[in-house]
């Protein structure tokens, strides 16, 4: 119920020092996408898995198929502007392709990491992952349709679901006629190469670290489970029961849903998707605590250890995929790793 129904939205830090600061003129509340999706029945009342939301929001505002023309989220923007938008998923379930008709944009940053500038005509983007672009007002006055599709549930954009407008000054104040083009500039994740940091921790080499855990999963049809262990909520927190004294990750309860790790050491943990765990596939992952490097990405088979992706919210694929990522254990505490 929290998870899907409950309160939230985005908190941005903004860096004084921003090394991408010259490629734009505007950053601040207005360039903020959010992107959620919404169902008309309470998740605590719905299915245990959904078949997809009945809308998607954007900033808040959306519409569902053969429901009313209600308002839809509008970002205003001037000719010949720069402007860093913000691009949160804060969906429960669905990945969403992002798209302005008419207009690129350029990626500069991955989930709080800055990368090497990227032009793109779509992204991707899983539940929890945050991207920042810049898109350059360099069209026609005019408004222009942006686009979040998502991959369950109503994948339409017929009378403005999973839709919002970028509107030029000067422009009417109505809804866009234009039109979607195919994709020929999506993001892939291999693409993304950080601006400092480069080089993954450990050996250039598969298993090449302090401390290698593989994560194998699988699905029985009720529940999920990771290395043959469903998680069931503790009935006392995790730190809480550290603080009282149970100090080994093996005493943590519930037994099997802790992983010890060495302090100080790189770590390599890969995400095998087997047949029986790509249920609900693809599914993204988030590390709290730390910021990995993506060595395998989702549909890859090549290992990059010298300028991988960084990030904290992975997609950890389909059926046959291994997406591995590293980081180093410097940031001591209970960390939750699961799944969005």
């Amino acid at each position: 119920t929290q998870y899907c129904d409950g309160l939230r939205g985005p908190m941005v830090v903004y860096d004084p020092e921003d090394p991408h600061a010259s490629l734009y003129d505007v950053d601040d509340e207005t360039t903020v996408i959010t992107l959620a999706d919404w169902t008309h029945t309470a998740a605590r009342l719905g299915n245990r898995f959904p078949g997809g939301a009945d809308s998607t929001l954007i900033n808040g505002l959306g519409r569902f198929a053969g429901g009313a023309s209600s308002d839809l989220a509008v970002f205003n923007v001037t000719q010949g502007q720069r402007y860093r938008f913000r691009l949160v998923s804060m969906a429960c379930d669905p990945n969403f392709t992002f798209s302005v008709d008419g207009h690129n944009m350029t990626v500069i940053e991955a989930d709080a990491v800055n990368h090497e500038p990227v032009v793109v005509d779509s992204i991707q983007i899983y539940a929890g992952q945050r991207y920042s672009f810049v898109l350059t007002a360099d069209q026609d006055v005019d408004n222009y349709w942006i686009r979040a599709l998502p991959n369950v549930g109503t994948t339409t954009f017929d009378g403005g679901v999973n839709s919002a407008i970028l509107r030029y000054s000067g422009a009417d104040a109505i809804e866009p006629t234009t039109t979607q083009t195919t994709s020929v500039l999506a993001l892939n994740e291999t693409d993304l190469v950080p601006l400092e940091n480069l080089a993954a921790p450990g050996t250039a080499e598969v298993g090449g670290v302090d401390y290698a855990l593989n994560l194998d999963f699988n699905f029985n049809g009720t529940e999920f489970f990771i290395n043959d262990v469903a998680f069931v909520p503790p009935s006392v927190p995790a730190l809480l029961q550290i603080l009282s004294g149970s100090v080994a990750a093996a005493d943590l309860l519930p037994s099997g849903s802790y992983y010890s790790l060495p302090s100080n050491a790189s770590i390599e943990i890969s995400f095998s998707m087997g047949s029986g765990g790509a249920a609900g596939a693809p599914h993204p992952f988030h590390l709290h605590g730390h910021t990995f490097y993506v060595v395998r990405s989702a549909g890859q088979t090549d290992y990059n250890f010298v300028n991988p992706p960084q990030r904290d919210v992975v997609n950890v694929g389909e059926v046959g995929d291994n997406v591995t990522i590293r980081f180093t254990t410097n940031n001591p505490g209970p960390w939750f790793l699961h799944c969005h």
